[in-house]
């Protein structure tokens, strides 16, 4: 870059959202540029990033539509039924993909084969310019386009920024905005186990005082060895035990809350933990600029949404800037930020909600959780609906999220 160089949209991060988005901008023909700080060898390394992904039926779909799934489907495992459950309640709430006569609710990945089929998919598309081991450093407001400097001093301009950058977006404080903002003093400690019983394609979410603990399945190993990755909260004082305990205690821990549902369990690789807190814009749009994913929203994963949320926003700004003479037109990025709010406020909601709900052990509180997961149990309208909820399939939705072509 000796020169400074014009592009239809800047992307600002190359994380699993920029990264899509580019994607879908670029298969429209639009001069893409997506910029992000780390290099492809630190992001595709191993240790960068253990966690996996539950990619909704809708997500899939946007993924089908933007030539990514193939590569990616022969290593994802299909989640059939989804388990709820509540501390110690004999009470299950359980929801079945064939009653709505689904292929699955979504299908669980790794981040990083996600990360690494976009990466190759960015460097191989002709309309798409990856710069990486670069952070922006400044924008300039011009007439009709956007000054990005970077910090080697080099700069590009855009008609549209898209902010990508995460929940501690540089993009949203230089365009002024602020965000609510709430520590959960919780921390998600995520790791695969493997297990003697197969899984079959069994989600399980178990609500416990403590916080939630998830089972996700996932695909056997090369041994033929069954396995699923854990999603467990902890109080955020908590994690750095789990983190370091020796695999015995911790393969105790996991067998106690396993319970013989997957007969003997036992951690393999590497663990981490998260900090869980909850970040949301109070606006997503600017001058020539709009934020995405998680720049605009961040959630508790109770129910597994986010990057799903994430998703929907990339596909909703791609029909709206399809066929866009000037993608930087106000009147475009407000017709986004419209569509988006509400579907991204209530899931906020909804997982702040739940996680606070299911965090008390009070009689009173604990007898109205069972009597809610007693009525959806039986109520088939109310089990149908939030089935399709799990499946994003809900609501108004982009054609690249309801259909495949």
């Amino acid at each position: 870059m000796n020169k400074t160089n014009h592009y239809d949209i800047a992307i600002i991060g190359g994380g699993l959202a920029g990264l899509t988005q580019a994607i879908l901008l670029g298969n429209q023909g639009r001069h893409v540029i997506c910029i992000d700080r780390e290099t492809p060898d630190v992001q595709t390394d191993k240790a960068y990033d253990i966690r996996t992904t539950a990619i909704s039926w809708g997500s899939r779909n946007l993924l089908i539509n933007a030539g990514i799934w193939p590569d990616l489907s022969a290593n994802a495992e299909c989640i059939s039924d989804i388990m709820i459950l509540d501390e110690n309640s004999p009470i299950e709430l359980e929801f079945n993909a064939h009653d709505i006569d689904a292929e699955g609710f979504g299908w669980i990945v790794d981040n990083r084969d996600l990360r690494k089929t976009l990466i190759a998919h960015v460097s191989n598309h002709d309309k798409i310019t990856h710069l990486t081991g670069q952070s922006v450093t400044r924008f300039v407001h011009l007439d009709g386009h956007v000054e990005i400097t970077m910090e080697n001093g080099e700069a590009i301009t855009s008609q549209l920024v898209i902010g990508a950058d995460g929940r501690k977006s540089f993009t949203r404080d230089h365009m002024g905005i602020k965000a609510f903002s709430h520590d959960y003093r919780q921390s998600a400690i995520v790791c695969m186990m493997t297990h003697s019983k197969p899984h079959n394609g069994y989600a399980l979410e178990h609500f416990r005082s403590q916080g939630p603990f998830a089972v996700l399945p996932y695909t056997d190993d090369d041994n033929g060895h069954h396995r699923s990755t854990i999603v467990w909260t902890v109080d955020g004082a908590e994690a750095d035990h789990w983190l370091k305990c020796a695999d015995d205690m911790f393969n105790v821990a996991l067998q106690t809350r396993c319970g013989d549902r997957y007969g003997d369990v036992t951690v393999v690789g590497a663990r981490a933990a998260w900090p869980l807190n909850i970040v949301k814009s109070h606006s997503y749009i600017g001058d020539r600029m709009v934020l995405i994913a998680e720049a605009a929203h961040g959630i508790h994963p109770i129910a597994g949404q986010g990057l799903n949320m994430s998703l929907r926003d990339i596909a909703t700004l791609t029909e709206i800037l399809d066929g866009a003479k000037d993608v930087g037109d106000h009147n475009l990025l407000k017709s986004y930020q419209k569509s988006r709010r509400g579907d991204n406020t209530s899931m906020a909601v909804a997982t702040h909600v739940l996680n606070e709900l299911f965090g008390y052990d009070f009689f009173g509180v604990r007898a109205l959780r069972r009597f809610g997961l007693h009525a959806v149990s039986k109520l088939p309208f109310a089990k149908t609906f939030f089935m399709k909820q799990a499946m994003g399939a809900n609501g108004k939705l982009p054609d690249l999220i309801s259909s495949t072509t």
